[in-house]
């Protein structure tokens, strides 16, 4: 059997590990909204004022951070106005960019505020910036945060909710080097300093406003989008998109070394996190800035007969999660938001549904597994073991043999592990250099077939098994199963 190592250097903090890093994602997009997340309040599916009650149930377990919307693509061609009032005076939209499927605008801001409000996240909200205007964004803004007696305030009254909503953050535009607009970086630069300009704190809630990044991992867009930005000061936040896409014919079918390369592409993320951050660090040396990868995940083919971009997720998406969390937590210092795309039915979703039915993912249970490392303080993990080597066509590559991250919060040390081997378990010596814990809890997400899912008739057929376990001592051993995810609560003496 491999052998490998995992050290723990609880003197070396790396810093602390925001809960944002956690964040969610939802567009409309397929069956994401309606008939995901919103089933309307006529249906007879339950729901609580339209937003669907098993699906606010599972998600609030995972106790999310942050939740994105409009979108996303959708973003651009969204005009807010067209989603608040009465229901039924509501406009009925066309889709640009995902099947052209006409939107009824049911979900709109309020429906949105109060999912995130049942839920317990912050809001972020994208702003349309490709087909829209500076003052449509600022009156957005005006209308969700305004505590005072202005007119956009009053409606947002007469609409419901007297109260301002206090949303902090806010995307000024979504992939504005594609569907945003298509501008090149020095063009949404000039943009984004029109449209922030009037962006203002209104009712006293602290803005973050949050810039479009590149896609994947690119040099060139974000040098050129700081050396147009300049000193300008009303920037918070700059936003990368990462999608590892995928490998094989579909979610479903592939061969070990496809399991292999999408697991690889997913482990790329660091590089994304370690490279844009050394490039921002250049034009924003005191990190006032905060860089955020607000869409990540697997994008495989379409699956034939179903809505646009529905997929659905095995043990392999459950690793792919698993590493990109290891990674995010590894650099918690130069990370603000993270957001998975998406909850619900589309791409890496958190919960599949049809009709009234409703079955748990590989990566809900992944994001179960590891939110007790949100809000805690990350601490350096040295890890060695034998690196698999695997084809990707007719390349030749390597993906680390063991991957993993851990924290401390709360008297409770959390250590999570990723064995990305597909069929070889790994014995591992845990060094905790001194750290005193007592007992615990052993979690493992594993199964013998790679492409093991949950269904609607076999909802269980992967979760996490946990045990409990006796104090390990400061250093032990223990063998991780091929194509597994570990999670340890360790006890702190």
């Amino acid at each position: 059997m491999p052998q490998a190592s995992i050290t723990i250097f609880p003197d070396e903090p790396v810093g602390l590990i925001r809960r944002e890093l956690y964040g969610h994602f939802a567009e409309h997009l397929g069956a994401c909204i309606e008939d995901g997340l919103w089933v309307g309040p006529e249906s007879p599916i339950s729901n609580l004022g339209g937003i669907r009650s098993d699906v606010l149930e599972a998600l609030r377990k995972l106790h999310p951070p942050v939740l994105r919307w409009p979108g996303g693509c959708y973003a651009d061609d969204y005009h807010w106005e067209d989603g608040i009032g009465p229901p039924t005076q509501r406009p009925r939209r066309v889709n640009l960019w995902w099947g052209h499927n006409v939107e009824s605008n049911g979900f709109g801001t309020h429906e949105f505020i109060q999912t995130c409000r049942l839920l317990g996240a912050e809001p972020c909200l994208a702003g349309n910036v490709g087909s829209g205007s500076p003052r449509e964004m600022r009156d957005w803004l005006e209308y969700c945060n305004f505590n005072g007696d202005s007119t956009l305030a009053r409606r947002r009254g007469g609409n419901g909710s007297p109260a301002a909503f206090g949303v902090r953050y806010w995307g000024v535009g979504n992939e504005n080097w594609g569907c945003g607009g298509n501008f090149c970086p020095e063009d949404y630069a000039a943009e984004y300093k029109r449209f922030a300009t009037y962006l203002r704190d209104f009712g006293g809630t602290k803005l973050t406003l949050i810039a479009c990044g590149p896609d994947g991992n690119s040099a060139d867009w974000t040098e050129r989008f700081f050396n147009k930005l300049g000193r300008f000061p009303h920037i918070g936040a700059y936003a990368a998109h990462y999608y590892c896409g995928t490998a094989g014919p579909s979610a479903t079918d592939f061969n070990n070394d496809q399991w292999y390369e999408l697991l690889h592409r997913a482990a790329a993320i660091e590089k994304l996190i370690t490279d844009q951050r050394a490039l921002m660090d250049r034009f924003d040396p005191e990190r006032r800035i905060g860089l955020v990868i607000d869409e990540w995940g697997t994008w495989h083919l379409p699956t034939p007969g179903v809505t646009p971009l529905w997929q659905q997720n095995t043990l392999r998406d459950a690793l792919v999660a698993a590493i990109s969390l290891d990674a995010f937590d590894r650099h918690a210092e130069k990370l603000l938001m993270c957001n998975i795309a998406q909850v619900a039915n589309v791409l890496q979703a958190m919960v599949l549904t049809r009709e009234e039915r409703m079955v748990l993912t590989p990566t809900y249970h992944v994001f179960d597994l590891y939110q007790t490392h949100q809000g805690g303080q990350g601490l350096r993990t040295a890890i060695e073991a034998p690196p698999i080597r695997f084809a990707a066509g007719e390349e030749r590559r390597e993906l680390c043999g063991l991957s993993g991250s851990a924290s401390i919060k709360g008297g409770v040390l959390t250590l999570t592990v990723v064995n990305p081997h597909a069929s070889l378990p790994l014995d591992c010596r845990i060094d905790l250099r001194g750290l005193q814990v007592g007992g615990g809890e052993l979690a493992v997400l594993t199964h013998d077939d790679l492409a093991a899912h949950n269904t609607f008739d076999e909802p269980d057929m992967l979760r996490p098994q946990v045990t409990q376990i006796d104090s390990p001592g400061e250093e032990f051993r223990r063998s991780f199963p091929a194509a597994s995810v570990t999670r340890f609560l360790l006890r702190l003496r």
